[in-house]
């Protein structure tokens, strides 16, 4: 607690109170210049009171000093206030200067001049140029910038000297007395307006400059740090679009204020590491919808100056004519906009349809194990990751790695109409711009392809283990059918044989005797007949042979529990289905009601049976309680899954608790030399 309440007073004392009272003076002094502004004679008013500088007054010191509050020895945020300062001070001296000047007090106003310029140079400097050259980490990318440094303090310094020592200008002055300069030195006249010219060059190319050490920073850095580089770099290249827009035409210069006083929140952003997954989200739409938005107004303008040309006088179809010009072209505008710019952000990779489509060709000449790992690849690369892992939910879970996942990776489910097949691990990211947003946008396209995989492999699989089941069912079903018919019915017949000739020898010495041993082979007669049929019920039911797969389905439904509704419907000829589909169908259907009956709950369920060929499709749906979150497939829901897949068809369980539980079943029906299987 002490080193928490010392650390506290420290926060609270010294860079802090000097930042905090730079944050306070600044837009005192910034709404004063308006104030003085407001109340000046017309003849007196400038064309112009408010510009970048004015923003730059009320958002940079205050954002200087809450980073200085965080980070004291921060040097990127002293010069967000001492630069914001000045511009305060560049915005007062000029209101105060005029102000002085329609009083009358004419050499009050020429002083005033100084701390005009020198405010301007300092905020200029400061926050166009050192700044972006300090970003984001305060210090300078290499000592190979130090010559763009120092071509930005020669410049502003030169139009600032130029400025403050020039003569006044008389010819067209615009105001109704001419401000002196005391310091004005007469020989520099001759040179001023190369000095002015050479000086502003050399700002503009120092700024430039300055945006392009972030654009260098951004190609050496790391995932993080490129995130971090991403929003200064967007707010400083921006502003330069704008200014330069503002010299050329007024119209852009509302744009440019706005910008700068945006640029303090991108740099804290930057700083304290915060959001910085959705710089690129931010620079892809402000793209798109400058694009979007120049395009369309150039279309939407020459299509109305066309057709008021050739339907003169008629603005109303000029104007619906540009309407309906520009809604056509807006759509596949912004698709194009958006292609471009997901390629320019995140390279070749950057639109997610042509990963699909790689994906798609990488998976459809590949068996499905080897489908996992073109699925794993594409997706690393198109995520821009260190690792992307498939794990596959099955009773032998598969797990297929790309490159290194790490110890947490980023665990995005598999779903497959509406059941998890898998899970898809994404490890931490990888060298590249701005994947984040873009990795979303991946995500969302390429999963349901994995899911696919996922499934396709658990299918595999399952078919694997089905034929390895049927083989063993089969050897199984051998040996017991020879331990039956030799041990069972091949002793009792063999006893039979025995009985009848011991009823031939005395049939004619003792009748009632011979009639005993007839009643008894009666008796084993009868038995034998029901072994017998037990036997054939389990190899099939016999329902289907004596009503058919409908009628026998509709006998079971009509012996489920009495509480429950069960409606069936059929559509389609079920008479010559393969004897293998019936039997499938027939065990499921009955699973299905025994599972109704002892776990759903349900008042009502339905059974529906519809051929399409080459598929049969059923479906048996209760309103039951559904399925619980925790549920894990027990052996009834497995056993249906396998005769699903013992035919090349599927089985999906689906259900919500309180919302019932649905099975769809699909099998094909063209499949040749189909098992039966009891």
């Amino acid at each position: 607690m002490a080193e928490l309440a010392e650390h506290q007073r420290g926060r609270l004392t010294g860079p802090v109170v000097v930042a905090s009272v730079m944050a306070v003076a600044s837009p005192i002094l910034s709404v004063t210049a308006y104030l003085v502004w407001a109340r000046l004679p017309t003849e007196w008013a400038p064309d112009v009171t408010v510009s970048p500088q004015s923003a730059v007054t009320l958002t940079f010191p205050a954002v200087g000093a809450f980073l200085i509050y965080h980070r004291p020895r921060l040097n990127m945020a002293w010069l967000m206030c001492v630069g914001g300062l000045a511009a305060a001070v560049s915005d007062v001296s000029s209101a105060l200067m005029f102000a002085s000047a329609a009083g009358g007090d004419l050499a009050l106003a020429g002083w005033l001049r100084v701390p005009l310029r020198l405010g301007w140079a300092v905020c200029g400097l400061s926050l166009t140029m050192v700044l972006p050259l300090y970003s984001p980490d305060g210090r300078l990318p290499s000592k190979r910038w130090r010559p763009a440094l120092w071509l930005g303090c020669v410049s502003i310094s030169a139009a600032a000297v130029q400025y403050l020592f020039r003569a006044p200008r008389v010819e067209g002055y615009p105001y109704p007395a001419v401000i002196p300069n005391p310091l004005q030195i007469p020989a520099l006249t001759p040179y001023a307006e190369t000095i002015a010219t050479v000086g502003w060059a050399g700002i503009y190319t120092a700024m430039a400059l300055a945006a392009l050490s972030l654009a260098s920073r951004l190609r050496g850095a790391g995932p993080a740090e490129r995130r971090q580089i991403g929003w200064p770099l967007f707010a400083f290249a921006g502003y330069i679009v704008f200014l330069i827009g503002a010299a050329i035409s007024p119209v852009f210069m509302w744009p440019a204020i706005a910008w700068a006083a945006a640029i303090p929140f991108a740099v804290a952003f930057s700083v304290m590491r915060y959001r910085l997954y959705g710089i690129d989200t931010v620079i892809s739409r402000a793209i798109v919808a400058a694009g979007v938005i120049v395009v369309v107004s150039l279309v939407y303008f020459g299509a109305g100056t066309l057709s008021s040309l050739v339907v003169s006088g008629y603005h109303q179809v000029a104007g619906i004519a540009a309407a309906l010009f520009a809604g056509a072209f807006f759509q596949p505008l912004r698709r194009a906009l958006q292609r471009a710019v997901d390629r320019l952000l995140y390279g070749a990779v950057g639109d997610p349809g042509v990963l699909a489509e790689r994906l798609t060709q990488a998976v459809r000449g590949a068996d499905p194990a080897r489908a996992l790992n073109s699925v794993v690849s594409v997706l690393r690369d198109g995520l821009a990751v260190e690792g992307v892992a498939v794990e596959v939910a099955d009773g032998e879970p598969r797990y297929v790695e790309s490159g290194r996942v790490g110890a947490e990776p980023r665990e995005v489910p598999l779903i497959w109409h509406g059941s998890r097949v898998g899970r898809l691990l994404v490890g931490p990211p990888g060298p590249r711009r701005f994947p984040a947003a873009h990795n979303e946008r991946v995500l969302a396209t390429l999963t349901p392809y994995a899911a696919d995989v996922a499934h396709a492999v658990r299918m595999a699989a399952d078919l694997q283990r089905s034929r390895e089941r049927i083989l063993t069912a089969r050897e199984e079903e051998r040996r017991r059918l020879r331990r039956d018919l030799h041990d069972g019915l091949g002793q009792t017949l063999s006893a039979m044989a025995m009985t009848i000739n011991m009823a031939r020898l005395s049939l004619k010495s003792s009748p009632e005797a011979a009639d005993e041993l007839l009643r008894e082979l009666h008796a084993g007669m009868s038995a034998v007949t029901g072994d017998i049929r037990e036997l054939v019920y389990g190899l099939r039911p016999p329902a289907l042979d004596d009503l058919g797969l409908a009628r026998a389905v509709r006998d079971l439904a009509g012996q489920s529990s009495p509480g429950t509704e069960i409606e069936v419907a059929v559509e389609g000829d079920l008479e010559d289905l393969p004897a293998a589909v019936e039997v499938a169908v027939y065990r499921i259907v009955q699973e299905a009601l025994t599972n109704i009956r002892r776990h759903a709950e349900a008042s009502r369920a339905r059974i529906a049976l519809q051929r399409e060929e080459p598929m049969l499709r059923v479906l048996i749906a209760d309103d039951g309680k559904g399925l619980p979150a925790s549920h894990r497939a027990g052996v009834g829901l497995g056993s249906m899954r396998e005769r699903a897949a013992e035919l090349g068809g599927i089985c999906v369980v689906t259900g919500e608790p309180g919302a019932g539980t649905r099975v769809e079943v699909m099998l094909p029906l063209l499949t040749a030399g189909m098992s039966i299987r009891s």
